[in-house]
C-alpha cells in the first residue's frame, strides 16, 4: 500500500481531521497528564479509600474490645477490680506493690 492509497482512505481522513486530532490530544491530555488527571487523582483516592478501610476495620475491633470490658464491669466487684489492675486504684489504709517483670535478662 502507497502512500497515496492510505491518504485517500477513510480512516486516514477521520483521524486527519483537526477536530479529532485535538478532542484526541485533550482527552489524553486530561485523563493521564493534567494536575487532577483521572489516572493519578483515581489512584490516590483509592489507596487512601484501602487505608481508611484498614483504619475503620482496625476501630471496629477495638469498639468490639471495648464493649466486651463494658459488659464484664457490670457487678462492683470487676470494677474494683479492673481500676485495680488498669489504674492502681487502692483503698483507704491499702498498700500496693509493684512486681514489674522485664523481659531480658540486663548485661553484665
Amino acid at each position: 500500500m502507497t502512500f497515496q492509497e492510505i491518504r485517500k482512505s477513510r480512516w486516514f481522513k477521520f483521524f486527519s481531521n483537526i477536530y479529532v486530532l485535538v478532542l484526541t490530544l485533550f482527552v489524553i491530555w486530561m485523563l493521564f497528564f493534567d494536575t487532577n488527571s483521572w489516572w493519578f487523582t483515581h489512584r490516590e483516592l483509592n489507596n487512601e479509600i484501602e487505608k481508611l478501610q484498614e483504619q475503620k476495620n482496625h476501630l471496629q475491633t477495638e469498639i468490639a474490645d471495648d464493649k466486651k470490658i463494658l459488659r464484664n464491669l457490670k457487678s462492683k466487684e470487676d470494677l474494683e477490680k479492673y481500676a485495680r489492675e488498669k489504674y492502681y486504684l487502692k483503698k483507704e489504709n491499702e498498700e500496693i506493690y509493684l512486681i514489674e517483670y522485664q523481659d531480658s535478662i540486663p548485661p553484665e
